[in-house]
């Protein structure tokens, strides 16, 4: 990743063709070791191809990927839990409340306010 992130830097910079030692200065400035192997492989990869159209490719591949998390199991089972329970939440969500606006009084009484 460290490798794909000197090479759109050094496309940023306005060097349209960044070579090795281009993308080994770049990540030597910032410390991090450039591992050979990994940087010829990329520049063979992108050579001759624009980067806006490998980026554009690249998405429409992530887009197609399913995320997972659909999350079908725990809304089926929140709506198993019954009504007493629901009912019950809006009653501890006032009672919260109530506490944090008791805490904010509070800070007014020591005469100062971060968001003042």
């Amino acid at each position: 990743m460290k490798v794909v992130a000197a090479y759109l830097l050094a496309l940023l910079g306005g060097n349209p063709n960044p070579s090795a030692d281009d993308l080994k200065k770049i990540l030597g400035s910032v410390g991090a070791e450039a591992d050979d192997d990994r940087i010829k492989l990329l520049l063979s990869e992108v050579k001759g191809k624009d980067i806006t159209e490998l980026i554009a490719s690249g998405r429409e591949k992530f887009a197609s990927v399913p995320s997972g998390g659909g999350g079908g199991g725990f809304a089926v089972a929140a709506s198993a839990g019954g009504g007493a329970a629901a009912a019950e939440a809006p009653a501890a969500e006032a009672k919260k409340e109530e506490k944090v606006e008791e805490k904010e009084e509070s800070d007014d009484d020591m005469g100062f306010s971060l968001f003042d």
